[in-house]
């Protein structure tokens, strides 16, 4: 009798420089503890959005990709990160409610070949931020990509007033003022500030959002989606004005377990 082949389920990380994810190393370990030896997870590292329409037609056109060893591998779904969580949006077949109206996907489940987008950040933000709980103040969300949607998303349903801060907003967005307009008075009236740029990731840890720190108190939550490291200028800043800080690792676990309980819906 013909010995049965189980395809090898493969899941990742899709974006760019990828060196520093955590998500390989989470997933890796989790398969592992599962005793899920037929599953995978690889980082794809994609150069540009032409190599992202790319990989979309080789997945497609390849369902079930072989390795050098003849071992069938099937991709199951991915993670997407900086800088395509808008970018993949036209890639995709179906995009849930909840993803479309923040505008951007970091989670990608296929099934026969039918790729739909999810947005977990939200999620995992939302969670990760209960310990600071209740933020009775308004927020201010450093940067305008694809992460700061998600995070304004959940400050909404959370029905926390907030405002975007840009090098250069758009003059038709009342809600999005540049880095100049932040003053002593301003950040009075604020109680939590989310820094959703790259600003202060490895390898650039000396740089950190421009904001007046010495404005920057005790009643502020300093909170940075980065991760690496674990202690990033912009905290280190802000904990030596007395603030609360924290890093992105616990929304970034949240999302995680969200990615997988969709992938194996």
């Amino acid at each position: 009798m013909e010995k049965m082949i189980i395809p090898k389920s493969v899941f990742g990380l899709l974006g760019k420089q990828l060196d520093y994810s955590f998500s390989r190393a989470y997933f890796t370990e989790k398969f592992e503890s599962l005793g899920l030896h037929d599953h995978v997870y690889r980082n794809f590292e994609i150069p540009s959005v032409g190599d992202l329409v790319r990989f979309r037609e080789s997945v497609t056109y390849n369902s079930r990709l072989q390795t050098t060893n003849g071992v069938h591998e099937i991709v199951r779904g991915f993670n997407v990160t900086i800088p395509y969580k808008e970018a993949i949006l036209p890639l995709l077949d179906h995009i849930t409610p909840e993803a479309k109206t923040i505008g951007a996907v970091n989670t990608v489940v296929i099934e026969d070949n039918v790729w739909t987008g999810h947005n977990t950040d939200a999620y995992g933000f939302g969670k990760s931020l209960k310990p600071f709980a209740p933020i009775t103040k308004n927020a201010l969300i450093l940067g305008t990509g694809g992460a700061s949607k998600a995070i304004a998303y959940t400050l909404e349903a959370l029905q926390i007033p907030y405002l975007k801060v840009s090098r250069n907003p758009d003059p038709i967005d009342d809600f999005t003022i540049d880095y100049k307009s932040l003053n002593k008075d301003l950040l009075a009236l604020v109680g939590l500030i989310v820094n959703t740029t790259p600003l202060g990731t490895h390898p650039s840890i000396d740089t950190c959002a421009p904001i007046p720190y010495e404005h920057v108190n005790k009643h502020h939550v300093l909170y940075d989606l980065t991760y690496n490291p674990q202690n990033t200028l912009f905290m280190k800043k802000g904990a030596a004005q007395g603030a609360r800080v924290t890093n992105g690792g616990a929304m970034l676990v949240h999302q995680a377990e969200k990615a997988w309980e969709l992938w194996n819906m």
